[in-house]
């Protein structure tokens, strides 16, 4: 489970799955010591979790106050019972959205002064598929073709003093037609901008994790063909 809490990206794993030794520079054993806001430092590795452990966490982590913490990788006791707890704590909003592609350019937006992806959420009825193709189609005023899923991500956020929790499912997209591109202002999205890979690097220096989560995934994708 890929979860961003205040834009810090936070890998849910099951139990006995272990991250890259490469993803983390500490470890805490959540069984035999406490996880505290001092042991959050760049990236971590949290094992043994449970539900009081993620309450702990997520309390910490989605504070105001500004903490080291880079990257976190948990891996729980019991999967099943994280995931049914997080969607007790939160409200659940289910959306989609796409990586729209021509040639080798690929379709940005700019939006609330960052750089992101057309996405939004699903109506009642519609298959993610049928959602993401037209958020990206009345976002942007194009005509795509849809590919394969690319991931999916969930994200943390608060409206009207509730908790909630968006699952957006991103796929892969072809351009078909962009002869009438614009921008759908009434959703504050200021540019639409085509952009190489090169541009697309810096772009995500004023952006979203989770929307370079998307495309680090993406690129994963394309090099496994």
């Amino acid at each position: 489970m890929n979860l961003f809490v205040n834009d810090i990206p936070v890998k849910i794993l099951k139990a006995g799955e272990k991250p890259d030794a490469g993803d983390y520079n500490s470890a805490i054993d959540a069984a035999s010591e406490p996880v505290t806001k001092a042991k959050l430092i760049n990236h971590v590795w949290i094992n043994n979790a449970n539900a009081e452990d993620m309450d702990l966490i997520l309390e910490v982590i989605n504070s105001k106050v500004p903490i080291s913490l880079i990257s976190l990788r948990i891996s729980v006791t019991d999967y099943d019972s994280i995931k049914n707890y997080l969607k007790k704590k939160f409200k659940v909003v289910k959306a989609a959205g796409g990586l729209v592609r021509k040639k080798e350019k690929f379709l940005m937006i700019y939006r609330m002064k960052k750089w992101d992806l057309p996405k939004g959420k699903k109506d009642s009825g519609e298959t993610p598929k049928q959602t993401a193709i037209r958020e990206v189609e009345e976002e942007c005023n194009v005509e795509v073709r849809i590919g394969k899923k690319i991931c999916t991500t969930w994200h943390t956020y608060t409206m009207n003093k509730r908790s909630m929790i968006k699952k957006t499912q991103w796929f892969a997209m072809e351009l078909m037609d962009d002869s009438r591109q614009k921008p759908l202002t009434e959703e504050d999205i200021e540019e639409l901008r085509w952009m190489t890979q090169k541009e697309v690097y810096h772009a995500l220096e004023n952006s979203y994790r989770s929307i370079r989560f998307v495309f680090e995934e993406y690129y994963r994708m394309e090099k496994a063909k």
